[in-house]
Formats: structure tokens, C-alpha cells, sequence
């Protein structure tokens, strides 16, 4: 009885297996969507627009960008975690909905460790640390002298409690020992306008979406939170030239359902690789503050449960409660 069991279990895995690789070499045969689980001009937006249409040409089947925003990103992921794991339905997935929002959110309605199979990390991004024209500072060094000199004093404006910004810029504070007032904003629109009116002395938000700002002149760019100096900002210091060791950056990629198929994981890995590094879409996402990046999805599992740990931990230290 045991054998027969046995026997059925073996060819039960052999069936399953081999239906797998039919699935995985007739693929795809169906329009492909990926979700954006945000409103449409967000940043994961216009890079996903740029490729799809080169996807399309090489997948031979259309690939339709949806957008699916709300709840800070949560429901666009989730709709992903729950799809079929068959390729056909992908996301687009960020530090913040991945790998910050599971330690702030006491409703996440999904694992980011678990549910989705990590697919490309496209591009790695950062943070502008930046200040109104009339603070009394004009560098990062001068502006950390300021909040240590004026406990408390220091205004800092971040797109909200337990985000991103917030967050790196938790962590600047830690390393750095010295304290400020956060001011919380809905978004980025309304941080550069308090800014620029001197409402709020400095603030952190990613930097495709203040650079019109910096160029303009409104608004001082004091550092980014980048490893190191970008060709972008040439006569910028990373933050970390200032408080040595920091540094605090951001990524934007795609994931799968979990058992998604590793084939189908394998090509669209190579597609969406492939059409990012066309020097087009290149040229355009430098110009938004990408750095684009061609890895495996093992390298971006790895940088997912790095991060994951590192926020965590930074959440816990800070004593943040979840909301």
C-alpha cells in the first residue's frame, strides 16, 4: 500500500512538474498586465509606461499597465499576491509598499516575504535632503550643527509619519545625534510650497519629484542619501560625507505571485532587463533620478530581505507603533 502511495505521489510531482515547463515554453500566449499601485505620473508609473510597449514588441503579446492605487500602495500588491501565479499578472513593487509599510501598517494585507515571487529590481533611487532658501544653513554639516545648537528646533517636512522619507531620515538622525520637529505632509506638491513660503526650514522626499524645484532655485538641495555622488548632482555630497556610514536608498521593481513558475520568472527577468538598458529609457529615467540596475531576481530577493530587516529594526529602535 505504502509503494502505490509512493508511486502516485512520484507521478503526481512528474505531472505537475511537466505541465509546469509546457505552461513555462508556451508562454506567453495572453496579454500580460502589471499593476501600478498608484495613481498614474508616480515615478514607477512613467518607468513602466517606457517599457511596456518595448515588452509588448518582444513578448508578442500587448502588455497593459493598470493602475491600482490606495491605501499607500497595499492595494495593488495585494491584488498581485492574490492573482494566479502564471505570469500573466505582474506589479510593481518599491521599498516603501515592500519593505517599509510591514513594520508601520498593523493592516498589510499581505507577506512580502511570502506572497510574491521577486522578479527585477529596475532601478535604485534616492532621497533629496533639501531646505528653504532663507534657513539659517546652507549645507548638511551646517544644518545638523543648527539642530544640535537649537534642540527641537529644526522643522522637517516628509510626506508622512512612518513613510519612506520619513523613515531615512530617521535614520540620518540617529547616526547624526541630533533631533528635530517633523511636519508631516500629504505629499510632495505641498512640502515645496511651505518650503519655498519658509513655513518649514528643511525637508526629504525622492528626488525626481523636487528636482524642478532645485533647478528652478526655490529650494536648496543640501545632500542626497545615495552611497555615493551621482553624475546628476556632481557638486552634491552624499549624506554619508557628512555623517560617515549612512546612506539610505530606495529601489523600484516588479514582483510576481508566489509559485509563479521560475521560467516565466527567468524570461520576464531578461525582457524587462533588456528593455530598461535600451539607451532611450536610459536617458530618460537619469533624468528623473534613476540609476538603472540589471539583476537577477536571486540578487533582488536578497536586497527585498535585506531591506526588510534593516527597516524593521529602524522602526523598532525609533519606537514607532504601528498605525
Amino acid at each position: 500500500m505504502k509503494t502505490v502511495l509512493v508511486v502516485r505521489f512520484v507521478l503526481a510531482a512528474l505531472a505537475l512538474v511537466c505541465a509546469t515547463l509546457v505552461q513555462a515554453q508556451g508562454y506567453p500566449n495572453k496579454p500580460i498586465r502589471i499593476i501600478i499601485p498608484f495613481p498614474p505620473g508616480n515615478t514607477m508609473d512613467i518607468m513602466t509606461r517606457l517599457v511596456a510597449p518595448r515588452l509588448s514588441e518582444r513578448l508578442g503579446q500587448q502588455v497593459v499597465v493598470e493602475n491600482r492605487a490606495g491605501a499607500s500602495g497595499m492595494l495593488g500588491l495585494d491584488l498581485v499576491a492574490k492573482a494566479a501565479p502564471d505570469g500573466y499578472t505582474i506589479g510593481a513593487g518599491q521599498g516603501g509598499n515592500l519593505v517599509v509599510l510591514p513594520h508601520t501598517s498593523k493592516n498589510i494585507p499581505y507577506d512580502a516575504l511570502k506572497d510574491f515571487a521577486p522578479v527585477a529590481i529596475s532601478t535604485t533611487n534616492y532621497q533629496g535632503i533639501v531646505a528653504s532658501t532663507n534657513a539659517p544653513f546652507k549645507t548638511l554639516a551646517e544644518m545638523i550643527a543648527y539642530a544640535k545648537a537649537n534642540p527641537g528646533k529644526l522643522t522637517v517636512a516628509t510626506n508622512g509619519e512612518g513613510g519612506f522619507p520619513h523613515l531615512v531620515f530617521e535614520h540620518l538622525r540617529m547616526m547624526g545625534n541630533f533631533t528635530y520637529n517633523h511636519i508631516p505632509y500629504k505629499g510632495s506638491a505641498q512640502i515645496v510650497t511651505d518650503l519655498v513660503g519658509g513655513q518649514v526650514q528643511a525637508g526629504i522626499d525622492g528626488i525626481s519629484g523636487i528636482t524642478p524645484h532645485i533647478r528652478s532655485g526655490r529650494i536648496t538641495l543640501l545632500a542626497i542619501t545615495n552611497k555615493t555622488r551621482v553624475n546628476t548632482w556632481p557638486d552634491t555630497p552624499a549624506a554619508g560625507e557628512t555623517v560617515s556610514g549612512y546612506e539610505s536608498g530606495g529601489w523600484f521593481g516588479y514582483v510576481a505571485p508566489a509559485g509563479t513558475p521560475r521560467d516565466i520568472v527567468a524570461k520576464l527577468n531578461d525582457e524587462i532587463n533588456r528593455a530598461m538598458k535600451q539607451p532611450e529609457v536610459v536617458e530618460k529615467l537619469v533624468a528623473l533620478g534613476l540609476i538603472v540596475v540589471a539583476e537577477s531576481p536571486e540578487y533582488f530577493g536578497e536586497v527585498i530581505k535585506s531591506d526588510y530587516a534593516k527597516y524593521g529594526k529602524l522602526v523598532r529602535d525609533i519606537g514607532f507603533k504601528p498605525q
